[in-house]
């Protein structure tokens, strides 16, 4: 068991708490908004129910989850014994600087000091730091409770073990992480799901194809393999030889394409009204909300699938 304090109890924090304290550890919650621990905690109460109906709450039920959830005041308190820190926090390259200065100058020198940073890279806010080689950038796909992988971002000076020690944390957390060898503008999962948006937007842009259109290829199409597998293992059971049999046969097709797609489309410019509309029609404003708990409620149906499929052949 280790020590775990969340700083930053949102959006994001809130669900690392639910990740942290599942996998048995001691989570202290803080935030600048004293009101923010005490909602995170009450969210994850109303969550429990159905993470354990689905088995995912590793064995535990709601009671023991919440057990190992506190709140503290002071971001002092939080940090005195803290094993591992997870900043969650706005991202905001002045907010990061100042916090991890304090999380530098007041968590014990064994820990490890991680960031959800979304694009911020770790270079940026930890340069100055006493002791800069135990930061790094551990990035969710949100919610981490629901979604395993997660992105390892190691700065310049960051050190071999604490990428190490962190990798290992996110495994034995039931996490699923991907371990950057250098830090890059988007990581890897921004700059994957940059160039789909990309070319989704120019589509819907230059009149191909409609918004729904584009998310039934995705939802009826790719990720139905994607869920499952990744975009590699993909082509590699695409084509009667594998991998490099693919690419023998596929690869014009794919460099055909590639100069069409070197124009970007202001994603904020007249197709945002068509997009838009499309989707209010589809979902009303006023639904929102209610489709985002249908949305977690599936992720949890899915989360739970794919753990019993891991346990019946092995893995």
């Amino acid at each position: 068991m280790a020590r775990v304090a969340v700083v930053g109890s949102g959006f994001i924090g809130r669900a690392w708490a639910i990740t942290f304290a599942r996998a048995g550890h001691e989570v202290a919650l803080w935030d600048q908004d004293p009101q923010a621990p005490q909602q995170a905690i009450d969210f994850i109460a109303s969550v429990a129910p159905d993470l354990a109906a689905n088995g995912l709450l590793d064995g535990f039920g709601p009671e023991a989850l919440l057990a190992r959830l506190r709140v503290e005041k002071t971001l002092g308190a939080a940090l005195a014994d803290a094993d591992h820190v997870q900043e969650s926090a706005p991202e905001q390259i002045d907010v990061k600087k100042a916090l991890f200065i304090e999380l530098d100058r007041l968590t014990p020198e064994s820990a490890v000091l991680a960031s959800s940073s979304s694009a911020i890279l770790p270079s940026r806010f930890t340069e100055s730091l006493p002791h800069r080689h135990r930061c790094l950038v551990i990035h969710p796909i949100n919610p981490p409770y629901l979604i395993p992988a997660a992105e390892v971002v190691p700065a310049p000076w960051t050190a071999p073990q604490i990428v190490e020690r962190a990798r290992s944390f996110l495994i034995a957390a039931g996490q699923a992480p991907i371990v950057m060898k250098r830090e890059l503008d988007g990581f890897v999962m921004n700059r994957m799901q940059g160039a789909l948006l990309e070319e989704a937007f120019r589509l819907v842009a230059d009149g191909f194809a409609s918004a729904e259109d584009i998310d039934v290829g995705i939802r009826e199409g790719l990720a139905l393999r994607w869920c499952f597998m990744g975009p590699f293992e993909t082509i590699d059971l695409n084509a009667p030889a594998g991998v490099r049999d693919y690419v023998e046969r596929y690869q014009g097709i794919y460099s055909n394409l590639f100069a069409q797609m070197q124009r970007r489309v202001d994603w904020a410019g007249p197709v945002l009204a068509h997009i838009e509309r499309e989707r209010r029609e589809a979902l009303p404003a006023k639904q929102l909300v209610e489709r985002q708990k249908w949305r977690d409620r599936r992720l949890m149906a899915l989360a739970a699938h794919k753990r019993r499929a891991a346990r019946d052949i092995g893995v």
